[in-house]
């Protein structure tokens, strides 16, 4: 029987566990070890994965403090943590190394067979991954003020200006989905809750009306939903299950007689559902489409 104690002589043992703790290391923002790890990890069910996020280790110093948590969390969870990175200085990556973790350094993966296919040594730069033009970054920047500025129904102003207009229930999702749109797509999205009075009109509010190709939902399941609210306003009819159930159903029936495309958050996360939404717009904005 393999316990959790042999485990820590025994790296290759395999040991179900619910828990395990995972470390996004990078000499740059950690975006890109985040992003790829979250996905690699999505496909692992029934495990709770405990985050712990180490940007900017481009020091010696920087990369021992990141060492001694790793050391401190092995030694607490009484098995090797998991450790995704994005290192471009090899010294600093053999030293993280010197800990008992499993280590994928997705630089490494990737990089050096594309060495060997293109025939070329890449830049080996920190933070090539998110360069950008100085128009580039503008718009970006242009598209979080945007999506700030038109949170949650908030202003109605230059909604022409929009690339996207999501809308759903309250806490389904629509903030954190538009914030993430604008920062790793910059595009520029609006948010607008639907509320007990949008059913009682039964149609979309006025003000999206001349909008409505730009207009996306958000849906959840009932039950996921009362939980979320129930967390911010506890034992309120506003997280009543009853009132969960029904604003979502309401929400389903103005969408589908709206004939507006909507994705469900239940079971997916937001980075999913953004790239869902991307490639909506793109169909939409292809040439030739309807």
């Amino acid at each position: 029987m393999v316990t959790q104690k042999s485990a820590l002589h025994s790296p290759s043992s395999v040991i179900k566990i619910s828990s395990r703790a995972i470390f996004f290391v990078s000499d740059g923002t950690g975006i890109t070890a985040e992003t790829l790890g979250k996905g690699l990890l999505s496909q692992f069910e029934g495990i709770n994965f405990r985050q712990i996020r180490f940007p900017f280790v481009d020091s010696p110093e920087k990369a021992a403090d990141c060492l001694l948590h790793i050391r401190e969390m092995r030694e607490q969870d009484g098995i090797r943590p998991l450790v995704i990175m994005t290192m471009m200085d090899p010294n600093i990556s053999a030293m993280l190394r010197q800990e008992d973790a499993l280590f994928l350094d997705l630089f490494e993966v990737f990089i050096a067979p594309l060495e060997k296919e293109l025939g070329v040594r890449s830049a080996h730069t920190v933070g090539r991954s998110h360069g950008h033009t100085g128009s580039e970054y503008a718009n970006r920047i242009a598209a979080i003020s945007f999506a700030i500025s038109h949170d949650d129904g908030v202003s109605d102003a230059n909604l022409k200006n929009a690339d996207v207009i999501l809308v759903g229930v309250s806490r389904c999702g629509k903030t954190p989905t538009s914030m993430y749109l604008s920062m790793q797509f910059g595009i520029r999205a609006a948010n607008y809750p639907l509320i007990p009075e949008d059913f009682e009109r039964d149609r979309l509010p006025d003000t999206l009306l001349p909008f409505r190709d730009k207009v996306f939902g958000l849906t959840i399941a009932p039950d996921q939903l009362h939980r979320i609210r129930q967390e911010r306003r506890p034992d309120s009819s506003y997280a009543a299950q009853e009132t969960c159930r029904k604003e979502v159903a309401a929400a389903k029936r103005m969408m589908q007689r709206e004939g507006i495309v909507w994705f469900d958050m239940t079971s997916r996360s937001i980075e999913e559902i953004a790239v869902q939404i991307m490639q909506a717009i793109n169909k939409r904005n292809a040439p030739g489409a309807g």
